[in-house]
């Protein structure tokens, strides 16, 4: 059996589009964020480090977080300059 070359190779790692959105996995963690909005500055650092994009915004106004797409992973609550974000037991 002769082994295949580079050129016949099929292209490899391709997911497709939109796969974070096709699968819900925020029953993967332990921990959720809980925000105090009342303490929020709104300035948008939870947004942007989410690695998930489970933080919704409207306006410039940071919203409730997608709890079916968060992972718990906390960098949210890490990167908040008030910490109005705290991690609380996910039940």
């Amino acid at each position: 059996m002769k082994s295949k070359g580079a050129k016949d190779l099929e292209i490899g790692g391709v997911l497709g589009l939109g796969t974070s959105k096709d699968y819900k996995t925020g029953n993967w963690k332990t921990f959720k964020p809980k925000v105090d909005f009342s303490k929020c500055i709104q300035c948008s650092r939870c947004t942007m480090w989410c690695p998930d994009m489970c933080i919704p915004e409207k306006n410039g106004k940071r919203l409730e977080t997608n709890f079916e797409m968060c992972k718990g992973c906390a960098l949210c609550s890490e990167v908040c300059p008030v910490k109005c974000i705290k991690m609380v037991k996910d039940e």
